[in-house]
Order: C-alpha cells, then sequence, then structure tokens
C-alpha cells in the first residue's frame, strides 16, 4: 500500500473542482509502520491496543491500591465498573458459586474490548482497534481454548465430547444429524461468530463516520455548503450512536464468553 493510498486525502478537492469523492474503503484502515524491527511492523493499531490495557490496568490499579473503607471517586468508579460485570453478566450467566473465579477474566475483557472501540471517537487516536479482524480473532481464540478446555476438564475426555456435540439419547434416530449439526456449530461456527460480531460492527461503524466525516469537508464548497451541514449533523449523531454500540458490543462480547464457559460447566450442552 502506497502513501497516497493511506488515509490521508487532498484537503484542496472539494465538489465542483473537479476531482471525485475520496471515498473511503479498506485502505482506511491500513497505517505506514510506526517502526520496523526485521520484519516486524509496530503500526498506529498496535500501539493503541497497548495504550488499551495501560489503561485498563493502570485504572485499576489506581482504583484499588489502597482501598478504603469510604471510597473515594475513583475506587467508587473502578467499584460500579467491575460490580457491573460480576453482577450483570456474570453471576447472572455462569451463577455466583462458579462464576466467582471467572469475574477477574470477564472484567478485563470487558473494558479491554470497550477501551480498544472508544479510540474510534478519541481526537488524535480515531480509529477502533478492534475494527481489524486479528484483535477480536485473538480474544476469541482466547475465550475457545478456556471453552475447550474445562469443558474436558470438567466431563472428562468422552463426557467433553458427549457436551460439545449436545449428545442426548431420548433424540433417537435424529441424534447423528444433531451431533454432527453441534460439531460445527460449536468448533467452528462459534468462535468465528464470536469475533466477527464485534470486527463487523466496529468496522462498520467506523467507515461511516468516516464517510461523513469526508463528505463534509468535500461539500464546502459554493452550492455544496447546503449538504455539508447535513453531512455534519450525521457525523456527530453517527459517533453518539458508535458510543452506544462500542459499550453493547464490549457487553455482547463478555456476555457471550460467559455463556459459553456457562456451557461447558454444565452437564448438558
Amino acid at each position: 500500500m502506497s502513501a497516497d493510498q493511506t488515509l490521508a486525502f487532498d484537503p484542496d478537492c472539494h465538489i465542483f473542482t473537479g476531482c471525485g469523492f475520496p471515498a473511503p474503503g479498506l485502505h482506511t484502515f491500513l497505517y505506514e509502520p510506526i517502526a520496523t524491527v526485521g520484519s516486524f511492523e509496530f503500526t498506529k493499531p498496535m500501539l493503541l491496543a497497548l495504550l488499551s490495557s495501560i489503561v485498563v490496568v493502570g485504572f485499576f490499579w489506581a482504583a484499588f491500591a489502597k482501598p478504603k473503607l469510604v471510597p473515594g471517586k475513583m475506587q467508587m468508579i473502578g467499584e460500579a465498573g467491575y460490580d457491573f460485570v460480576r453482577r450483570g453478566i456474570v453471576y447472572e450467566i455462569i451463577g455466583k458459586k462458579d462464576g466467582e473465579k471467572y469475574v477477574p477474566l470477564m472484567v478485563s475483557l470487558f473494558f479491554f474490548v470497550w477501551i480498544m472501540n472508544l479510540w474510534s471517537i478519541i481526537p488524535l487516536a480515531q480509529f477502533p482497534v478492534t475494527s481489524l479482524i486479528a484483535f477480536p480473532a485473538g480474544l476469541a481464540l482466547m475465550v475457545y481454548v478456556l471453552w475447550v478446555g474445562l469443558t474436558f476438564k470438567k466431563h472428562g475426555f468422552v463426557g467433553g465430547w458427549k457436551n460439545i456435540l449436545g449428545y442426548d439419547k431420548s433424540l433417537g434416530a435424529i441424534l447423528p444429524l444433531i451431533m454432527l449439526l453441534e460439531f460445527f456449530s460449536n468448533l467452528i461456527i462459534r468462535p468465528f461468530t464470536h469475533a466477527v460480531r464485534l470486527f463487523a460492527n466496529m468496522f462498520a461503524g467506523h467507515l461511516l463516520i468516516v464517510m461523513f466525516s469526508l463528505a463534509t469537508w468535500y461539500l464546502m464548497n459554493g452550492l455544496g455548503f447546503a449538504y455539508a451541514g447535513a453531512s455534519f449533523v450525521m457525523v456527530i449523531i453517527m459517533t453518539a450512536f458508535e458510543l452506544f454500540i462500542q459499550a453493547v458490543q464490549a457487553y455482547v462480547f463478555v456476555l457471550l464468553a460467559s455463556s459459553y464457559v456457562q456451557g461447558a460447566l454444565s452437564e448438558h450442552h
């Protein structure tokens, strides 16, 4: 990808000046490396993912490093966020007894995904890390390995396969078909959809914001000013909507992760 195909565009390009609309595309999600070590390229999305980790760890460290009986503002916010995931997701899906040990993981996942999403509307960053499939896929793979590992640890080798394949003798003649469907559903489709659901929403949201932002600038010429205002309003609307979607997608990702853990611990798939 050459430099002239990156997110940057010609600031002198407006409607009625003879240049076409610089429509965003896949090149919008590509960045020149910040640093290169051998064949390894360190890019802006990687930096934002690293910063996301630092933000999450730093926030909770600051909130709970010296907990007080009467919490300060930082501790209060930290407790509210932690309790939201613990009671609103983990306890509801896995249960209090079995779910307590998985609360730290789910809290970390929720806030890590949320912060990576939030970069989309942060000045200078303006890019949701999860709009690159590699990041949701990596997190989904981690949840997938946890789910498979817990399934066989809980039920043993034979019992684990029965759990994964939905083995139920009462199904009679259709049992082989059900087991085949469950095999593909759980071992192939499940991790794929877990990653793609997050990726697709962030990809589409970012593309729309970029499109309306570029359109606002492109239309700021001559009669185009009449339409530039409408395009700018759409930028505001899409940004507000994206704020909502960013939180929802973090919630859904952790909700599904908790449901997979619950399925691994239950007696029947």
